[in-house]
């Protein structure tokens, strides 16, 4: 029985081990598959070719002689041109030109006539490329006698103002996508930074001001950190700073609701008419497509210039969550109008402006070329727009990645984690040791039998 006992034991031994270099083979082959090749800081597209954006091209141009650009249902860029001559230079790049009759010189005029009248809440407005036109936009609060004198102010700057009543009202979203609280009210997480000393929450400005201190539990036991600097109004954005001054694992990622995320890879300015994605804590993951720039909003509490117009939705406690396309950060939620069920206008800040301004850099994921913290006092550098190639229907959050906390990953979840090489390799090394381990003992079992069995006649 003894005898039969180590059999099955050793026969055991060595399916286990067999099985563990199988499953390890798998874990490695999953790993290798899930991985994105050739992934980069920015991705490559088209629209990165010399001159081939409508960014680049109405930057080389100049405003005299442009009016902003677009992205077409095909993902093609169109940029707008006062004459034949610049369109002509616009289609030998590889663009696309629609000849306007107002240039960005006229139109940035006519959005400082506006900004200089006396200040109405409740009012926006945004360069409509596509018509070459000034929206002005005024929410409920906006009173007869108010629009009124708003729509004598656009009548005088001339016919491409554009005035339009719009339901719902422009606030704040107060009340990443995770959720973060503190005395004033409900935000959310927007994009990991660094200055290369210490690790920070991106978020909206009209959150909270310098001091305000963030938890990440409603009961104010897990303190998060602090704010530790910002703009708002003017601008939208700013800096909490992490307790510990680090993010964490997981820090390149940004939430999507139900554990799932999405990996950053670096910051960028989007396109008119480009599919964006938004999350927050409130309504989650939502998606639409950006409708205007150099938008300016006149809160409640201030007027905020500069920001992106977009038809995607939002709801209170969505401020200060991530706008990404394809990976590429390009926004945190300012405020707007309506909600999920009947739509409406959200605003965000530009990360890029942000970035800049705080002097700080985007925590991207280390598959994006491995780029480091920016040493501090450095500015972060920023991508301009690179899904402008991609057809709007087409475009995606980015690659997915599981939701990690700041405490760290367990053992058993980085085994188990499909995208890690190491595990793999460890179970394959450890099996192979036990099938060697296994079958030396079996030997040594054998050569003692044997010992034992003629060691009578050895004399």
């Amino acid at each position: 029985m003894r005898h039969v006992r180590r059999r099955i034991v050793r026969r055991v031994t060595r399916l286990a081990a067999v099985g563990g270099v199988l499953l390890g083979g798998l874990m490695v082959t999953q790993a290798m598959a899930s991985e994105t090749p050739g992934t980069s800081a920015v991705p490559r597209s088209a629209a990165q070719s010399a001159g081939s954006s409508g960014a680049e091209l109405v930057s080389r141009l100049g405003t005299a002689r442009t009016a902003g650009s677009w992205v077409d249902a095909e993902g093609r860029p169109v940029v707008a041109v006062t004459d034949e001559e610049t369109a002509a230079e616009v289609r030998e790049a590889g663009a696309q030109a629609k000849v306007v009759g107002h240039s960005m010189n006229e139109l940035k005029s006519a959005a400082a006539t506006l900004r200089s009248a006396p200040r109405v809440p409740g009012t926006a407005w945004v360069m409509d490329y596509r018509n070459n036109q000034i929206v002005v936009q005024g929410d409920t609060t906006v009173s007869s006698a108010d629009w009124s004198k708003m729509t004598q102010t656009a009548a005088g700057i001339g016919s491409f103002v554009r005035m339009e009543r719009t339901g719902g009202t422009f606030t704040t979203r107060l009340n990443g996508a995770e959720p973060i609280l503190s005395t004033g009210g409900r935000c959310s997480a927007g994009f990991n930074v660094t200055d290369g000393q210490s690790d920070y929450i991106l978020t909206a400005g009209h959150c909270g001001p310098t001091g305000s201190v963030w938890f990440s539990d409603n009961r104010g036991s897990q303190q998060l950190g602090k704010t530790v600097g910002g703009s708002f109004p003017s601008d939208d954005f700013s800096l909490v700073q992490y307790n510990d001054g680090k993010a964490g694992n997981g820090a390149d990622v940004v939430s999507v609701g139900n554990g799932k995320g999405v990996r950053i890879t670096g910051a960028g300015d989007p396109a008119v008419g480009q599919r964006v994605f938004r999350s927050g804590s409130t309504s989650g993951l939502r998606d639409g497509q950006v409708t205007g720039l150099n938008a300016t909003v006149n809160y409640p509490e201030g007027t905020v210039s500069g920001l992106i117009e977009t038809n995607v939705c939002a709801e209170p406690g969505d401020s200060g969550g991530p706008m990404f396309s394809e990976g590429i950060a390009l926004g945190v939620t300012s405020g707007g109008s309506g909600d999920c069920k009947t739509g409406g206008t959200t605003f965000f800040q530009p990360v890029t402006k942000a970035l800049t301004a705080l002097r700080v850099k985007l925590i991207v994921s280390a598959q994006a070329g491995g780029q480091g913290a920016a040493p501090s006092g450095v500015p972060a550098p920023s991508a301009s727009a690179t899904q402008s190639a991609i057809a709007p229907g087409a475009a995606s959050p980015g690659s997915s990645a599981p939701v990690t906390g700041a405490a760290g990953e367990s053992l058993a979840a980085r085994i188990t984690d499909p995208r890690n090489v190491g595990p793999g390799l460890l179970v394959i090394a450890g099996s192979l040791v036990a099938l060697a381990a296994s079958r030396y003992i079996r030997a040594e079992k054998d050569r003692n039998a044997y010992r034992r069995t003629y060691s009578a006649t050895w004399s």
